[in-house]
């Protein structure tokens, strides 16, 4: 049974609808909000696009805490289902004995059940953009409902997120033939042109993919060494920032949201792949994925060419 989030809005005010899973990460130094299409949708609303998140959460403590934050982040909630019978997801993150932080990701959770409802086909139609990843269609009731939304989503964005062992090829497959922009990181890029290619450069990987899956536009992450974006048939690099890291969790949530805002603003894929990168590296300087801060600061930081 589904509980309806209240104050509905109009449909037509989200330019960018994400789609999946919003939980709680367990650190050693306590608990917060994360979640890639949350953190995607928050940093959308940082740029003024107000994002619609369609998840599900459980009806305990940590599920209304999840409610409580976005309202005060002023982000809609309209489309968070409220589930009965699972928990508000959560992820455990321990570091191991390199320093590494190993996750673990609950699982049956809230956002694993999100159920296909009529107000999703106008949602998401008259959206620009649709974001989402593999990791909300590990269960079949989320991937049934996902499947669904792509039917209407007018520019589909996958932003993979491949999170062992929570994927497999053929999932990924469907994904990634049916995603008109894909975002993704050397590693991903290298596992999944693996199980079809043998190319060993960046630009071969990226063509065996747009070749084989018919992707119109896709922009690789690649750390501290910047970003290559292929739009419209054409190819931009872009330059890593010198930053002092606290944390990268996020980094690449705030990238992606970055990039698209500043294509809804009409941007040239210079400018946004700029901009994204400023702020991709300003969220790894800060502890959390979801700091407060002013966009003008990425701005200010961008001029200088060194974020530090």
């Amino acid at each position: 049974m589904l509980q309806k989030m209240i104050n509905m809005e109009n449909n037509n005010d989200h330019k960018v609808v994400c789609f999946g899973e919003v939980l709680w990460d367990i650190l050693p130094s306590g608990a917060v909000p994360g979640g890639a299409p949350m953190n995607v949708a928050y940093h959308l609303h940082k740029q003024q696009k107000n994002p619609a998140l369609i998840t599900s959460i459980g009806i305990d403590e940590k599920g209304e805490q999840l409610v409580k934050i976005f309202s005060d982040y002023g982000i809609c909630t309209d489309f968070f289902q409220v589930d009965y019978e699972h928990e508000t997801g959560k992820v455990f993150a321990e570091p191991n004995e390199h320093n590494e932080v190993v996750y673990e990701i609950v699982k049956p959770v809230a956002w694993d059940y999100i159920k296909w409802e009529d107000d999703f086909e106008n949602l998401v139609s008259n959206a620009n953009y649709f974001v989402f990843g593999s990791l909300a269609s590990r269960n079949n009731v989320s991937k049934k409902t996902l499947f669904q939304l792509l039917e209407y989503a007018e520019n589909k964005v996958l932003d993979i997120n491949l999170r062992p062992p929570h994927f497999n090829r053929r999932i990924v497959e469907e994904l990634l033939s049916k995603a008109d922009f894909l975002k993704l990181n050397l590693a991903e890029l290298e596992l999944i042109t693996g199980w079809f290619s043998k190319h060993t450069s960046i630009e071969d990987r990226v063509r065996s993919i747009t070749d084989k899956f018919k992707i119109q536009n896709m922009v690789v992450t690649m750390g501290g060494d910047g970003a290559v974006l292929y739009y419209n048939g054409n190819e931009y690099l872009q330059k890593g920032y010198k930053v002092d890291v606290v944390d990268t969790v996020g980094s690449g949530d705030a990238f992606l949201a970055g990039l698209l805002a500043r294509l809804l603003d009409n941007a040239s894929p210079v400018n946004a792949l700029e901009f994204a990168s400023g702020l991709g590296a300003f969220i790894a300087m800060q502890k959390g994925a979801c700091p407060v801060y002013n966009v003008d600061e990425i701005y200010n930081l961008l001029k200088t060419g060194v974020v530090q």
